[in-house]
């Protein structure tokens, strides 16, 4: 079965490259790209990555939440030719008040590479620290005042390698984005988008559920983990509004990935392959001229897990406001 699912996937991906139909010579693009221009670029926004565990506990309880203490995100990268880097971390003060619900702190790192019309991003994202929401309806040691069981060692780990094939020779991630490109007119097109990720929660001290609801009968309900490795292809549509140097691109997939998920306790390590679903909402508006661009982006995505009647789900939300410039290439002087 694991072969089967490689399988597929490579496939996918070999399908995306393979299919790059050329526009005739006549046509004009809708969008421009700046490939010889390197290009500096920073962000300031949020990144929050709240996530549930969904299991029939006693007392009709059936869902606790974990919610993190977000900080202002600083991203600062930049790209030239085929190539993107950009990193980013927490600066700043926690959003929320630390003694209800503690501190997180937040790394990224993210790189970009374009091959005709596909566009590949690898993306790692790690949270640590957060708190129960609401603790004290099972726990008397918490207080009205103080309500949540913090959770400092709670670490949330993503990892993607994504690959967007556009149908339509007319839209292009890179102009989509607004920073190595832009479009000179409205444009929209059906994509695919294969996808490989590992990620889960984790900590490295005691079970991801407080004592007081783990079920002896239901080993799953004492992990200390729960963690998944999928792949899969999500197709969706993608919209571009152009009016002057001004833009409006929003970017929606829905589809499935196969999984095979694990979780790991003192006693025993299991993993089990299944299906999931899968979605994404990319947003992307603001200035894009020749020389320099402000951009407002927000995305969001989910990941879920599914352990028969346990259920781990997670949201990622990235909103950011991002302003950068393009360089002229030097000109090599010719000596005389």
């Amino acid at each position: 079965m694991k072969a089967a699912c490689i399988s597929l996937f490579l496939v996918s991906f070999i399908t995306t490259f393979s299919f790059n139909s050329k526009a005739e010579e006549s046509d004009t693009l809708a969008y421009k790209l700046f490939k010889n221009k390197v290009i500096l670029f920073a962000d300031l926004g949020y990144n929050s990555a709240p996530f549930s565990i969904q299991y029939p506990f006693a007392n009709n309880l059936s869902k606790i939440y974990y919610r993190n203490n977000y900080k202002s995100v600083l991203g600062l990268g930049g790209s030239h030719k085929w190539f993107s880097l950009r990193i980013a971390f927490a600066i700043g003060q926690n959003t929320k008040n630390t003694k209800k619900y503690g501190t997180t702190d937040f790394r990224s790192l993210r790189a970009t590479y374009t091959y005709k019309k596909t566009y590949c991003e690898f993306d790692l994202r790690v949270f640590k620290g957060f708190a129960i929401k609401n603790a004290i309806k099972w726990n008397d040691s918490l207080t009205y005042e103080l309500p949540n069981d913090i959770r400092p060692n709670t670490t949330s780990l993503g990892i993607s390698v994504n690959a967007w094939y556009f149908f339509h020779h007319n839209l292009n991630m890179n102009a989509f984005y607004g920073k190595k490109g832009s479009y000179k007119r409205s444009s929209g097109s059906f994509y695919l988008k294969n996808t490989f990720n590992i990620y889960g929660v984790g900590n490295e001290q005691r079970s991801l559920l407080p004592k007081n609801l783990i079920d002896t009968s239901n080993t799953k309900t004492a992990s200390s983990f729960f963690n998944a490795i999928d792949i899969g292809v999500i197709p969706g549509y993608a919209k571009i509004f152009k009016h002057k140097n001004w833009q409006f691109g929003g970017l929606f997939g829905l589809g499935a990935v196969i999984q095979n998920k694990y979780y790991e306790t003192k006693q025993v390590t299991r993993g089990f392959l299944g299906l999931a679903p899968r979605y994404d909402i990319i947003c992307v508006a603001g200035y894009s001229g020749d020389k320099r661009f402000l951009l407002l982006s927000a995305d969001f995505n989910n990941k879920s897990i599914r352990y028969n009647d346990l259920v781990y789900r997670q949201s990622f939300y990235h909103i950011k406001l991002i302003g950068g410039f393009r360089l002229k290439p030097r000109k090599n002087k010719i000596k005389k």
